[in-house]
């Protein structure tokens, strides 16, 4: 993905610029444009305001329940990245789900819940942070809106797969349960649930670029610092 650290732009770099904006912006108006070409009519404008530098980072995962995406998130959190969790503010508001309000009302009461955090993450880009969304995003819909969310706040999302067994995510659903009336992050599940769950989660494709986390958080962290070699990392 292109970046554009340059503090002053020559003037042969300048038309490059222009020219490959002017493609994409035609692009936007024939309805071919990518969400890689959204991100760089951002980076592009960017540049050519003097405002250059690498785009503040959305990170978006994509896995079941017991994936590891709270602790992955956390992970990030420490290393200055800020974590926003919809599960949470929904005990925040709503309390225990099953017993403060019936488990069918869950995506109803979600969907406000979700529109917020957007609006959140959009306006952390807008300042510059970097910053994880502790969810799911089961679908590749799912994704695409997310990722054009954050494009349009001027960040750079980047995709973390979390592929975990039946049996492993069960194991750590079934000990979880236990602490579901007191912790926003352990949503009480069946096997059964899991099971069912799993065959509406469409893991992302090869043509959806993302990372594979393999269940070491420190992995993430090197190569997110690979692919932003000027950067530590972490923004505050």
């Amino acid at each position: 993905m292109t970046t554009y650290n340059a503090v002053v732009l020559d003037d042969t770099l300048v038309s490059c610029l222009e020219a490959r904006l002017g493609q994409l912006l035609r692009a936007g108006r024939t309805d071919t444009l990518t969400l890689e070409g959204r991100f760089k009519i951002t980076r592009i404008s960017a540049a050519l305001s003097g405002r250059p530098g690498p785009a503040p980072r959305a990170i978006l995962m994509s896995g079941l329940q017991g994936a590891g995406k709270t602790t992955l998130a956390r992970a990030l959190e420490g290393a200055g990245f800020r974590r926003l969790c919809p599960d949470e503010e929904m005990f925040r508001r709503y309390g225990h789900y099953g017993r403060d309000f019936p488990r069918g009302q869950f995506r109803i009461r979600e969907a406000p819940v979700l529109k917020d955090v957007a609006l959140e993450l959009q306006e952390l880009l807008a300042a510059g942070h970097d910053a994880v969304v502790d969810h799911g995003f089961w679908t590749r819909e799912e994704r695409a809106q997310w990722a054009a969310t954050a494009i349009e706040a001027g960040g750079e999302p980047v995709l973390i797969y979390l592929p975990v067994p039946h049996e492993v995510r069960w194991e750590r659903i079934r000990k979880r349960n236990a602490k579901s009336l007191v912790d926003p992050n352990s949503i009480e599940f069946s096997e059964e649930d899991l099971l069912r769950h799993a065959g509406r989660f469409c893991p992302p494709t090869d043509d959806e670029p993302h990372i594979v986390y393999d269940g070491h958080p420190e992995n993430v962290l090197a190569e997110l610092r690979r692919a932003r070699p000027s950067t530590d990392g972490s923004r505050h």
